[in-house]
């Protein structure tokens, strides 16, 4: 009997789901829908790439003809309002009922709002979707001065694209530093001088208070002082879309619970990505959905067959004309020991240690010079008996090599 898959979203977690049921299932009937009008995108696009065409199959996670050839059928424009997880039914916002045998949810995340004064004026915007980001290009195409709210990565990313597309920019961050869940306090202040350098105003610690102007952004108060500008753009973090699951039996705490097979606590019901909350986490990572999402698929095909497994964190970060990679756990706080290389050049690693084993890293290089780290702390292999106080970080990566070497050879 032809088993019939719904997914409901349109991230990288759904479509590898979606490829993850196709291959276990050749002949099982897969729907995919996304209430936006476009096939499923790379949402790091709209930050990192914001002034690209975005309408570009570039920014596609998969082109149309990969659908075609794997039978999968996407459904844009489609917003499921509501589902019936007894009577395995799927409602749509024009009333069309769709049966399901399997349910996966990848929903995926909402932006955090900031609910101030005058945050609702025009000139404000937050980008989640494709439309909030076209919105924004045209609205400041004749304007020159953006105030950008948030140093986290997607907030960075926008500054980014923004100085490049020639306008003046202000990030605020309200943290003591930029990226303060990637970087180490150093890595840091390197980021922020490089930003100074090309013109950015940066300030930290920024307590915002209310957006000014009439109707249209005018201006923005920041700790009891006011800042000229055309427009606010604000990134301040993400939340779980749970709005779909609002009614429903589905268990939730701060995401949709999920076990080790991305089953959530209704029979035949899946969540995977950033909706989901897996041992008491809301990963919130884009290799995380990948992997989420091709568990969720292979367990709705074949129950039982696959378990999820945390991945190494990696954060890669190339704009202001730097590259830079941070993975794993990166918080001195917590570690036993770490090494630090750096050069007048701008060249700074720092390598991160707990429990005789490298747990994590940062650096200031390509990600092509993270394979090495990489498998140092996915293998966990010990650095004890290494003096590392002696030792550069090429020593000891040199030597965590032989170890691992070694070990394979026995």
């Amino acid at each position: 009997m032809t088993k019939h898959y719904c997914i409901i979203g349109t991230g990288v977690a759904a479509v590898n789901a979606a490829k993850a049921i196709r291959d276990q299932d050749l002949e099982g009937n897969i729907l995919l829908f996304g209430s936006e009008d476009s096939l499923p995108y790379n949402r790091i696009k709209l930050s990192k790439d914001l002034f690209a065409d975005l309408r570009s199959e570039k920014v596609l996670i998969k082109k149309e003809q990969w659908y075609q050839k794997q039978q999968i059928q996407a459904f844009p424009n489609t917003a499921i309002t509501q589902i019936d997880v007894e009577q395995h039914v799927l409602v749509t916002s024009t009333g069309e009922r769709i049966s399901y045998d399997k349910l996966l949810i990848c929903t995926g995340s909402k932006n955090r709002k900031l609910s101030l004064p005058g945050f609702d004026k025009q000139g404000v915007f937050t980008i989640r979707e494709m439309h909030e980001a076209e919105a924004f290009k045209t609205y400041i195409e004749d304007k020159s001065s953006i105030v950008n709210i948030g140093g986290g990565i997607q907030g960075l990313e926008t500054a980014w694209s923004l100085v490049k597309a020639g306008k003046k920019v202000t990030v605020l961050e309200a943290a003591p530093r930029l990226m303060a869940r990637q970087l180490d306090e150093k890595a840091s202040s390197m980021l922020k001088q490089k930003m100074e350098a090309i013109g950015i105003d940066v300030r930290l610690q920024a307590t915002v208070q209310q957006v000014i102007g009439e109707e249209a952004v005018a201006g923005i108060h920041v700790n009891e002082s006011t800042i000229p500008c055309d427009s606010v753009i604000y990134s301040i973090g993400v939340t779980p879309d749970l709005d779909l699951v609002a009614s429903t039996p589905v268990a939730t705490q701060r995401g949709i619970i999920v076990n080790d097979y991305m089953e959530t606590s209704i029979a035949d019901v899946y969540a995977a990505g950033d909706v989901a909350e897996w041992n008491g986490g809301v990963e919130g990572l884009w290799d995380r959905a990948m992997d989420q999402g091709k568990v969720a698929g292979k367990n709705m095909a074949s129950p039982g067959t696959e378990v999820y497994r945390k991945t190494i964190p990696l954060t890669v970060f190339n704009a202001f004309d730097l590259a830079l990679f941070s993975m794993g756990l990166v918080d001195e706080m917590v570690c036993d020991a770490t090494l630090i290389e750096e050069d007048a050049s701008g060249t700074y690693t720092r390598l991160f240690i707990k429990d005789q084993t490298i747990v994590g890293v940062v650096s200031f290089e390509s990600v092509i010079a993270a394979a090495p780290y990489k498998a140092a702390i996915k293998s966990q292999v010990s650095v004890a008996g290494l003096d590392l106080k002696a030792l550069s970080i090429r020593e000891v990566m040199a030597a965590v090599k032989d170890r691992l070497e070694a070990s394979a050879a026995v």
